[in-house]
This record gives structure tokens, C-alpha cells and sequence, in this order.
């Protein structure tokens, strides 16, 4: 097997095993990811606002 498959294995079980172990912190990490990239376009909105 290739390492990239088995590395790109190794996560998909780890991230599967997190969510069901603990689906409410995994659902808040969730959320803080799409709360911390709306923030950043929020920020490109605003700047290409200023620039035109």
C-alpha cells in the first residue's frame, strides 16, 4: 500500500472514532472552524469594500 493511503486511513479512523466518542467537543471544533472562516471573509468583503 501506498503511505499516503495508509496515513489517509489512519486519519479517517481517528477522526470517525473522535466523533463517536465525543460528538459534542467534535461538533464545537466544527463550529470554531466555520466561525473562524467566516471572520476571515468578513475581513476580504471588508477590505475589497475599502479598496473600491
Amino acid at each position: 500500500m501506498d503511505v499516503k493511503k495508509v496515513v489517509g486511513a489512519i486519519v479517517v479512523i481517528f477522526v470517525l472514532f473522535w466523533i463517536i466518542s465525543a460528538p459534542a467537543q467534535a461538533a464545537n471544533f466544527v463550529l470554531e472552524i466555520l466561525h473562524f472562516l467566516e471572520d476571515i471573509a468578513l475581513s476580504i468583503i471588508t477590505f475589497l469594500r475599502h479598496l473600491f
